[in-house]
Formats: C-alpha cells, sequence, structure tokens
C-alpha cells in the first residue's frame, strides 16, 4: 500500500538493517543519524548488474566530498548482505564493487523499499530512489528514476549543498542550478527583484 502523505517534507521512515562495510557484517538503524549527519539514501534494483556499479562506485569515490560536509551515503537493494559481501570483494574490472567507503544495506524483507515507495511489487525490486535527509530525520528532497537511468552524483552534492545553505540562511533560497559562491534569493516579492536585477 503506497503512502498518501509525500515523503518529502515528512520524516524518513526509520530502519534498522544488516549492512556490509569494510567487508563485515554490521548493523545500521537511520534513527542513529538524527541530530549528527545528513544521510544520502539511494536504492538501487540488484547487486552484479550494470548501471548499479557506475552509481555504486562513483558515490565511494566521491565519499570523501561527502564527509566534508557531515554526510554519510547509505545504498540499499533485496539483496542478501552475502550477495553485497560477494560483490564488494569482487575486482572493479569484473563488474564488482572493490571497497566502498560507505555500507550497503540488505533489504531482503522489501520493508525499506516499501516505506519509501520505491519497490516494484511484480518484480520484488526497487526503484532508483535516492532521498536526502537532515540531521533531524525530516526528508528535504527525493528523486525516482526508472530501471535503466543512471543518477548524478554532481546533482547529488549541489542539492546537498543548496539544503544546507537554505537551512543555515533561513531567509533565502536557492534558484535553479545554484552552487556555493553563487547569490541566493530572498523569497519576497520586492527583494527578489535585487536577483533578477542582477542577473541581467
Amino acid at each position: 500500500m503506497w503512502s498518501s502523505l509525500p515523503l518529502v517534507g515528512n520524516p524518513a521512515p526509520d530502519f534498522e538493517a544488516q549492512a556490509v562495510f569494510d567487508q563485515e557484517f554490521i548493523n545500521v538503524k537511520l534513527s542513529d543519524y538524527i541530530g549528527k549527519k545528513y544521510v544520502i539514501l539511494f536504492f538501487y534494483p540488484l547487486d552484479f548488474t550494470f548501471v548499479c556499479p557506475t552509481e555504486i562506485t562513483a558515490f565511494s569515490d566521491r565519499h570523501v566530498d561527502f564527509e566534508k560536509l557531515n554526510t554519510e551515503i547509505l545504498g540499499v537493494s533485496v539483496d542478501s548482505v552475502f550477495s553485497h559481501l560477494a560483490w564488494v570483494q569482487t575486482d572493479r574490472k569484473s563488474g564488482g564493487l572493490g571497497d566502498l567507503k560507505y555500507p550497503l544495506v540488505s533489504d531482503v524483507t522489501k520493508s525499506i523499499s516499501k516505506a519509501y515507495n520505491v519497490l516494484i511489487p511484480d518484480e520484488g525490486i526497487a526503484l532508483r530512489g535516492l532521498f536526502i535527509i537532515d540531521k533531524e530525520g525530516v526528508i528535504q528532497h527525493s528523486t525516482i528514476n526508472n530501471l535503466a537511468i543512471g543518477r548524478s552524483v554532481d546533482e547529488t552534492m549541489r542539492t546537498l549543498q543548496a539544503l544546507q545553505y537554505v537551512q543555515e540562511n533561513p531567509d533565502e533560497v536557492c534558484p535553479a542550478g545554484w552552487k556555493p559562491g553563487e547569490k541566493s534569493m530572498k523569497p519576497d516579492p520586492k527583494l527578489s527583484k535585487e536577483y533578477f536585477a542582477a542577473a541581467l
């Protein structure tokens, strides 16, 4: 049953599940990050497929940049921790992941995918959903791609930076394509003219 409430702007559904990190099995609880870190939570369909490793390794390669923004990354699929471990232990040149810098969560019960409205019931796998969760545990951004379309780490980073900027500057908003160092806007009919005048 799909929720009638939009996920964005509401508390992220909590979960506790097994994961693979640093070639070991660990327990991950989403609410452990509340008050401490932002979270990039992304779903992918299956281990040992084609688009997935390009996304998963791209996020791992940029992990240090997300760390600087006090953000943890969590990858989730319906595979078991044993499948995750085997994929991590497979070399990138052979279609594996190699060592990752963040946990891969196992959603074998499909309860996490259902809670985030990304499960394809007939196939039993998740769409490519991505959620940015703030330090209060509230979902501030979501994007869902169909199975064949990979996501952009750069755009995820830009959106996270914009979110953090407006949370630190609550009287401002970020226009389309905003990046750190660029001009923001005041959400006011008169004051916004300053931005539009400068943009000409």
